[in-house]
Formats: structure tokens, sequence, C-alpha cells
């Protein structure tokens, strides 16, 4: 067996350089924790919102549609995390649901009261400039030819 009690630096490790490039590849420049954490919390906020804000009742096709929105939001974070050089072209997806989802309660919804309105505008704002800042990452960190 061999002996791994050592506590060395790995720059004398054998595979080191493949390790760093394999690592920067997969980060693709990109600092994980200040996107894809407050997109993920966002979308839980958004599907427990009309729980939250108490519109289940008053609004319930409202209720449905951010359910569905704030559960996708929550799939797009963890795909961002999870495969983020193949879904960061999404990021613009995320965009379009922030501002679908400022008029949302208009569209979707009926008679909607000021809560309402203010819970799913911010949600939506929120989207956007966390798609907006997604894109930016993606678009910084893919290679030029």
């Amino acid at each position: 067996m061999s002996d791994v009690s050592h506590r060395g630096d790995l720059s004398t490790h054998p595979d080191v350089s493949e390790m760093r490039e394999r690592y920067a590849r997969m980060l693709g420049g990109r600092d994980v924790a200040l996107v894809d954490g407050p997109v993920f919390l966002l979308g839980l906020y958004c599907a427990a919102s009309p729980w939250i804000v108490h519109y289940t009742a008053s609004q319930p096709a409202l209720m449905t549609h951010n359910l569905i929105m704030g559960v996708a939001i929550g799939l797009l974070a963890l795909g961002f995390t999870r495969a983020p050089e193949r879904m960061y072209g999404l990021s613009w997806a995320m965009c379009a649901m922030g501002i679908w989802l400022i008029i949302a309660p208009w569209v979707v919804g009926s008679a909607p009261d000021k809560g309402v309105i203010i819970n799913n505008v911010v949600i939506g704002a929120l989207a956007l400039v966390l798609g907006l800042v997604c894109a930016g990452t993606a678009a910084k960190s893919t290679p030029k030819p």
C-alpha cells in the first residue's frame, strides 16, 4: 500500500498540468458561486412565492405559472452548475423568462393586486439581471478563435 499520509504540494504530481487544464476548462473562466447560487435561490423563491405572498386563492393561474417558472429557473441554475459549457447558451432564455415574469401578472393573472405585481416584477427583474450576468460571463469565457 502506498503512503498517502504526507501532505505535500501537488506541483510535483505527474498530471498537474492536465489537472489544471481540466479544471480551467470546467470552470470556463467563471465564478460558479457568484451566478449559479443566486439563480437557484431565485428559482426556489419564484416557485414558493404564491404561498409566501398569499395569492394562491385569488390568482390560481398565476400560482401555477410561478410554480412552473420557478422550477424552470431552478433547473437552469442546476444546468449552469452541472454543464456550464453547454448551458450558458441558455442565458438568454433566462432573460426572456425574466421579461415574461414581469408582464405575467397582467397576461396570466386576473386583476392582480399591488403585492402580486410587485412580487413578479421584482422576480422578473432579478431573473433578467442574472440572465444578463450569465450571458456576459459566457461571452467573456468563450475561447476566441
